[in-house]
C-alpha cells in the first residue's frame, strides 16, 4: 500500500507502479474497501470501457496528450477493473490476460519473433490473417469466418471499413477507384428507383404496411438502398485512404460553426430566425459561406 502519495511521483519504476495500481484495485475491492467498487461486475461497469476508449480517441484527435495520459490511465484501469472481478469469480486472472497478449504478440510476428521473411506491410497483414484464421479453428467458441472478431458495437462506418478491409486482404475488392465511384452511383440509381415506387404508391398503403409488420415494403427497401449507399461511401473512402469517419466528424463540426454563424448573423440583423422562410435562412447560409471563404469566419 502507498504509504505517502505525494512519494509516489518521485518512482518512475513501471513494474512497481503496475503493481501498485494493482494493489490499490484490490484494496478498493476488498470488504475494507468502497462499496461501489465492490459492488461493480462486467455488464455494470462494460459501458465505461467503451466511455474511457471513445475519451483516450477524443484526446487524440484534439492532439491534447495531456489529456491523453489521463485517459490511458483510465483505460488501463478498466483492464485492471475486469481483471480483478475475473479473478475473485474464478474465470482468470490479470496474469492470465498478460500471457495470453505476450503470446498472441508472439504467435502474430513470426517475422520478428520466428524464421519468416516479410517485405512489405500487405504481406504482414496477410500473414495476420492466416494466423488468425488458425486460431479460430483451434478455439470451439469462434467460426472461421474471418470477420468473427470485429466488434458488432463499433460506429457503424468503422464497422464496414473493417468488414471490407478484411475482405479485401483476401483478394475480394475492387482494382480500380473509380470502380468503387461508379459503384456508389450505381446504389443512387436504385434507391432513385425505390423513392419513385414510394412516390407513385399511397403513402397511407405503405405505413399500414409497416404496422402489420411487412417489413419487406418499399420502406424496407428503401432502407436497405440507403444502407448501400452508405456502405458503397466507406469503400471509396478507404479506396482513397481516407477515413470516412474523420469525414463525416468533420463535416458534422463544420455544420454546426455554420449553423452557430448564420444564428448570430441573424440576430446582428435582428431577425428572428426560428420563424424566416427557409428561403431566407438558405441565403443567409450561403453569406456565411462566402465570409467563410474570405477567411473571416
Amino acid at each position: 500500500m502507498i504509504q505517502d502519495i505525494d512519494e509516489l511521483e518521485k518512482n518512475n519504476n513501471v513494474n512497481e507502479l503496475f503493481g501498485l495500481l494493482v494493489e490499490t484495485l484490490i484494496i478498493l475491492r476488498s470488504p475494507d474497501g468502497c462499496i461501489w467498487d465492490r459492488e461493480q461486475d462486467h455488464d455494470s461497469i462494460k459501458k465505461n470501457m467503451v466511455e474511457e476508449a471513445y475519451e483516450a480517441v477524443d484526446a487524440i484527435e484534439n492532439k491534447d496528450y495531456q489529456s491523453l495520459k489521463e485517459e490511458l490511465g483510465d483505460l488501463l484501469l478498466q483492464v485492471i477493473f475486469h481483471s480483478q472481478i475475473a479473478y475473485e469469480k474464478n474465470e482468470f486472472n490479470l496474469s492470465d490476460v498478460l500471457k495470453g497478449i505476450i503470446k498472441k504478440l508472439y504467435r502474430r510476428h513470426p517475422h520478428v519473433f520466428g524464421d519468416k521473411n516479410f517485405s512489405s506491410s500487405a504481406e504482414v497483414l496477410l500473414s495476420w490473417e492466416e494466423i488468425k484464421k488458425s486460431e479460430r479453428k483451434s478455439n470451439p467458441k469462434k467460426t472461421e469466418s474471418i470477420f468473427n472478431d470485429i466488434p458488432g458495437i463499433l460506429p457503424s462506418l468503422h464497422y464496414a471499413y473493417e468488414i471490407q478491409n478484411r475482405a479485401s486482404r483476401l483478394g475480394f475488392d475492387w482494382k480500380d477507384t473509380m470502380d468503387t465511384f461508379n459503384k456508389i452511383k450505381e446504389e443512387i440509381n436504385e434507391l432513385k428507383n425505390e423513392l419513385d415506387k414510394l412516390n407513385k404508391n399511397n403513402i397511407n398503403a405503405v405505413n399500414k404496411e409497416k404496422s402489420e409488420g411487412k417489413d419487406k415494403g418499399i420502406e424496407f427497401q428503401i432502407k436497405d438502398e440507403l444502407g448501400d449507399i452508405l456502405f458503397s461511401v466507406v469503400n471509396l473512402s478507404r479506396h482513397l485512404n481516407i477515413d470516412s469517419e474523420e469525414c463525416l466528424k468533420q463535416v458534422c463540426f463544420k455544420f454546426i460553426r455554420r449553423f452557430n454563424a448564420i444564428e448570430k448573423l441573424a440576430a446582428l440583423k435582428n431577425l428572428d430566425f426560428k420563424n424566416l422562410s427557409l428561403k431566407e435562412k438558405d441565403k443567409l447560409w450561403d453569406e456565411v459561406k462566402k465570409e467563410e471563404l474570405k477567411g473571416k469566419v
